[in-house]
């Protein structure tokens, strides 16, 4: 079963993306703009300990501030476009220490914190879409204080399993 670990943003900043989404991204229905901290794969046993070594750490993290600054892209590694998430220590060690639990499987892609609002663009599609977005600037701060395990439903979309708050409770 597919799983992920995710942080949605504001409902501002969501309305903001999804302006973006609902053009250039063919996910759009399947699940809200959010950043991802880890995807992968496990079964619904494995997944209840996973649970509560999240609860661990979110109970061990605090809030921290997320930015957004500007649209970026992955080109040419891949014609994905986002708005891009400044990296802060407090978001670098929430990855981090949730990657830990993974350390059996290797991740496809260094963590660059985003917010996809465009994919599986044509080599044309991208370089237009692109090139009249890159110098728009996106000046959002917000507070996060929860990250979302996530499950894959069998029709693609994506649902809440569990909300993990951030500090003590």
């Amino acid at each position: 079963m597919k799983f992920g670990v995710v942080i949605f943003p504001s409902k501002k900043l969501q309305d903001l993306a999804n302006s973006y989404r609902k053009r250039y991204d063919p996910h759009y229905a399947l699940i809200s703009p959010h950043l991802t901290l880890r995807g992968f794969e496990a079964t619904e046993e494995a997944v209840v300990d996973l649970a509560e070594q999240l609860r661990q750490i979110a109970a061990n993290t605090n809030s921290f501030p997320l930015k957004t600054s500007k649209i970026s892209s992955f080109q040419p590694v891949n014609n994905v476009i986002y708005f891009k998430v400044d990296p802060t220590e407090e978001l670098t060690k929430l990855h981090s220490e949730i990657n830990e639990l993974f350390s059996e499987q290797t991740q496809e892609y260094a963590f660059v914190p985003h917010i996809t609002i465009g994919q599986k663009l044509s080599n044309d599609e991208h370089s237009d879409v692109y090139g009249s977005l890159r110098m728009t600037r996106i000046n959002h701060e917000e507070i996060v204080d929860r990250f979302h395990l996530l499950y894959q439903l069998e029709n693609g979309s994506w649902t809440v399993y569990e909300t993990f708050r951030l500090g003590k409770e």
